[in-house]
């Protein structure tokens, strides 16, 4: 491998920690929320949960991001880092100002607003991006549906104790421990894998690979490695976002909204699409404030997340962009 590619691969797994500590709230907020676990002991255990996923996931997704939103034929080692450069740049703005943005979909606008200076609108493959666009309807609204009916199901269940909200919570810690684990393995086995994708791409664009190969386990492990590390260093700002500003969560609702997101995160995850966990996620927590009522969702929080996840693919592509016309052309 030469030394470009390398540096390049290593920006990558730059983006991949990133993308861990950004996301971290969305692994960690409601089992921390709900005082099931300490932040420090919530992040060991979203990151571990993070790192084995590749045991449970093939690498549909990383083979969609590869080879389903830009031409391959316009894929240059500037188009990825510039992409890289545009979608790591977004993380740190929202993340500095505490919105649950998208890492996947910034890594999306990244790699289209690249390619779009490189070589025109025609670098774009619509179908895969169409499919992309789909499910960053979707994924929010089928997290909040199974977050309502979830939570509307156990509380039916438990209608006994439904008076003994202390006790029915109790109960429900434990469970919670298990939601959260399956969250975390849903967001490494989508999250890890778009990380994986741009270096398939990259490798596959240099010629170090075939273009039908699958991804190799160095990069296997490497992606699930740097997105485990990046959970361990955090997110703060955002867990209070995700965690209580835009619901009060108890146990019950914890175990509900994490079962929602990680049911949904399996399923697309299997299909090989890749989608937002924090659009899952987030879903997941409004699913279950309004199946106790409407008020208990603060709505403006909600909708300055909601225009933070309109902004993102755009954003990403602008600063792609600038970053490719300034320094892409620099690598071949």
């Amino acid at each position: 491998m030469d030394l470009v590619v390398a540096f390049v691969v290593v920006v990558a797994l730059g983006f991949d920690y990133v993308n861990g500590f950004h996301d971290a709230a969305n692994s960690i907020a409601t089992v921390v929320s709900t005082r099931v676990l300490s932040p420090k002991v919530a992040v060991i255990w979203a990151a571990f949960f993070n790192f084995i996923a590749f045991l449970v996931f093939h690498d549909a997704v990383a083979s969609t991001i590869a080879k389903d939103v830009v031409d391959q034929k316009v894929l240059t080692v500037g188009v990825v880092f510039a992409g890289l450069v545009g979608a790591i740049g977004w993380n740190l703005i929202t993340f500095f100002l505490g919105l649950p943005t998208s890492s996947s979909h910034a890594l999306v606008g990244g790699m289209a607003g690249a390619a779009v200076v490189n070589a025109g609108f025609g670098a774009l493959k619509s179908e895969g991006l169409r499919t992309i666009g789909v499910f960053i309807v979707l994924s929010p609204l089928i997290g909040l549906a199974l977050g309502l009916i979830l939570t509307v199901v156990i509380m039916w269940c438990c209608r006994g104790t439904n008076r003994n909200v202390d006790r029915l919570n109790r109960g429900f810690r434990r469970g919670q421990l298990l939601s959260a684990a399956a969250f975390s393995l849903g967001h490494g086995g989508n999250d890890a894998q778009k990380t994986m994708g741009v270096i398939l791409a990259l490798l596959i664009a240099r010629g170090h690979l075939p273009a039908n190969a699958d991804v190799p386990l160095w990069v296997v492990l490497a992606a699930h490695t740097a997105i485990g590390l990046g959970t361990l260093s955090g997110g703060w700002r955002i867990v209070k976002t995700m965690g209580s500003k835009i619901t009060r969560l108890q146990p019950v609702g914890g175990v509900a909204a994490e079962s929602a997101a990680a049911i949904t995160l399996f399923a697309v995850s299997r299909a090989g699409i890749p989608v937002s966990t924090t659009h899952t996620i987030t879903g997941a927590i409004v699913g279950v404030g309004s199946a106790r009522r409407l008020s208990a969702v603060r709505w403006g929080v909600a909708g300055r997340v909601v225009w933070a996840w309109v902004l993102t693919i755009p954003g990403a592509f602008v600063i792609s962009a600038i970053s490719f016309l300034l320094v892409g052309r620099l690598f071949p």
